[in-house]
């Protein structure tokens, strides 16, 4: 790679309902980032696209720290093409499908990968709440999962035991987005996976998520706030299982054509992993899953940044192991 220094757009903040979290993602990377190789330059979304557009021939590349709508979901990756900005992470394919619940699965299940059953549901299709709750624990019984269908973090994302509580989080989830994903609840262990790299992957440590008590799942207040969650990494799991968890989160990054990065979760319920969803920008927050298992595999974030600059800009030269060293 070439020793001269390279000017990097680090794009964080955004206007999506994860501007808090990709802000906290970006700055651990402005205090991580290698200054002796890299120049870093700052934009937000929020306000300054124009000012990356002007300032694109003079860039070598971006880095996205951004999370959710307008920033994980491919139009900001597109902006990025439009301006010929390379960029970290997936192309506006893959990051619109791994952000859509329903598109995703619906790829899952293509590539004949195990999912819990589930049903999209729109404001506009299913105006009446009691009915559609109603058909809802009917068909998954009790009980059910309710997630926008387009949204990270856990935002929106509940777990509901009867029709009035399941009218109150579809009702929720209606005005986050105007559709959501039902989904059978399927009790069990909680892992996540990521996966590194493009053509040449690697599959991360396992991780598992032990929500603490009060929390019944790992919401949004379990992922970011201190305390609220156990995360053990590599994950504490017999070694077939583990394996199979990697083999998903491989095959879940293959399946939506994810390049740079990604992190899927999963949950092992009674003898079977399934995989629950991908993100395509996972968080770097000092709290985030894919920093501990980059830290586990060898990788110091200075490193793990590093690497995803350098598999955009010169992926023939890039091996995963000689980062280990930085």
């Amino acid at each position: 790679m070439s020793g001269k220094i390279k000017r990097v757009a680090l794009v964080m903040g955004g206007k999506s309902r994860e501007r808090e979290v990709s802000l906290a993602s970006g700055g651990e990377v402005l205090s991580h980032i290698d200054r002796d190789r890299y120049e870093v330059v700052v934009y937000d979304p929020a306000a300054d696209l124009c000012r990356l557009a002007e300032d694109a021939e003079k860039l070598d590349v971006a880095f996205l720290a951004v999370h959710g709508p307008l920033g994980e979901d491919g139009a900001l990756q597109g902006f990025c093409e439009m301006i010929g900005l390379p960029y970290t992470g997936s192309g506006v394919l893959s990051s619109a499908m791994g952000i859509n619940k329903e598109f995703s699965k619906r790829i899952y299940r293509e590539a004949g990968l195990p999912v819990a059953p589930d049903l999209v549901v729109t404001k506009n299709g299913h105006p009446d709440l009691a009915d559609t709750a109603e058909m809802a624990l009917h068909t998954f019984g009790s009980p059910v999962v309710v997630k926008p269908l387009g949204q990270g973090s856990s935002v929106g994302l509940a777990i509901v035991e009867n029709e009035k509580d399941l009218i109150a989080a579809l009702g929720a989830a209606f005005e986050i987005e105007g559709a959501a994903l039902l989904e059978k609840y399927l009790p069990g262990r909680e892992l996540t996976c990521a996966v590194l790299g493009n053509d040449k992957l690697t599959a991360l440590p396992p991780i598992e998520i032990i929500p603490a008590d009060g929390h019944r799942f790992f919401d949004y207040a379990a992922k970011y706030e201190p305390g609220q969650s156990l995360e053990v990494c590599p994950a504490e799991i017999p070694a077939e299982i583990a394996w199979e968890v990697r083999r998903l989160a491989l095959s879940a990054h293959k399946a939506l054509g994810c390049r740079g990065l990604s992190r899927t979760d999963m949950i092992f319920s009674n003898g079977q992993t399934y995989i629950l969803e991908t993100n395509t920008l996972p968080g770097l927050t000092s709290g985030s899953l894919l920093p501990k298992a980059a830290k586990a595999y060898g990788l110091s974030l200075t490193a793990l940044v590093s690497y995803l600059i350098d598999l955009v800009l010169a992926p023939e030269e890039v091996d995963l192991e000689s980062y280990k060293d930085l």
